[in-house]
């Protein structure tokens, strides 16, 4: 009689990938699992009504007003540009943020101890990974002197976050940071020749939407046109990467419902706080390294989480 008597709550979801986007689906199972962990099932005592983006700015905004009209009781936010998307629509309903960079840059909480508004989860990374990346990227191969920073503006508009102290870390290294824009994917073969063709030149991709959605043809041209490249995530090495290092985003996915649970036992969004990661990953790609004639250092192989081979 209890379970009959329990309320369903209803949950909305929203990615920035399509929906068969293997990764994707890799993120919200994990979000789903968290979940059952704290005892809410899908069938009984909720529904998860998903939407996917991929990657583009219209169908993200219409299903950001799709789910806000389905009146859910929270809604998870995948990125930063997924969460811009649900704040146009509501400043009532919950909504938890996995995967977002900047959030008060961006306008979405007004601190990390107290979010101020219906918004707060978990970022992915601070503007201080750029120069983690250089310094990584520099080690597998210290010829570099110039580094191109390969992003969209579109669907990264917070991109001085990490372009900013990108130029601040690259003098210690002795290099010359370059910004790469790509506004569509037709144009990332043509910028990423371009950058090849400028001697000793390496690539840092950004976390980004449109990055991580065009995984497959980044890494296929790095190689291609033989741009040592760090990623921020390790499925980009799982392709081909060069190497990645990066937050787990799966994990912040997991605590992400956490934050579903404190909510739907009473607990306003403003008391909870915005978290940093807590899991990062160091992933190389020794074959790839090999293929382009770097030789990784071993006192990077040791500190690796994965070295493939």
């Amino acid at each position: 009689l209890a379970q009959q008597a329990e309320r369903t709550r209803r949950i909305g979801v929203l990615m920035g990938y399509a929906e068969g986007d293997r990764e994707g689906q890799a993120f919200v199972t994990a979000f789903r699992e968290g979940l059952q962990k704290l005892g809410w099932i899908e069938g009984r005592n909720v529904q998860i009504d998903a939407r996917w983006g991929a990657g583009s700015a219209e169908p993200t905004q219409q299903f950001a007003k799709e789910l806000v009209e389905l009146k859910p009781d929270l809604i998870l936010s995948h990125s930063t540009v997924t969460t811009a998307a649900l704040l146009k629509q509501t400043r009532t309903i919950p909504v938890i943020f996995a995967n977002v960079t900047d959030p008060i840059g961006s306008g979405f909480v007004a601190s990390f101890p107290h979010p101020g508004g219906n918004a707060t989860g978990f970022v992915n990374m601070e503007d201080s990974m750029s120069g983690k990346w250089l310094e990584l990227l520099k080690e597998v191969a210290p010829r570099i002197g110039r580094v191109a920073f390969l992003f969209n503006p579109t669907t990264a508009p917070y991109f001085d976050y990490y372009l900013n102290a990108l130029k601040v870390a690259a003098p210690s290294f002795a290099v010359e940071p370059v910004a790469a824009l790509v506004n569509d994917r037709s144009e990332l073969e043509t910028v990423m020749a371009a950058q090849a063709r400028e001697a000793g030149t390496g690539m840092i991709v950004m976390t980004d939407n449109f990055t991580t959605t065009n995984r497959v043809e980044i890494t296929t041209l790095a190689a291609r046109y033989r741009l040592p490249t760090i990623y921020p995530y390790r499925f980009f090495v799982d392709l081909g990467g060069l190497l990645s290092y990066g937050s787990d985003i799966p994990d912040n996915f997991r605590r992400a419902a956490s934050y579903v649970d404190r909510i739907f036992k009473g607990t306003s969004p403003n008391d909870l706080p915005v978290q940093a990661p807590v899991k990062f990953e160091l992933v190389i790609n020794r074959k790839t390294a090999k293929a382009m004639g770097l030789e990784i250092p071993s006192t990077l192989l040791t500190t690796a989480d994965e070295v493939i081979e």
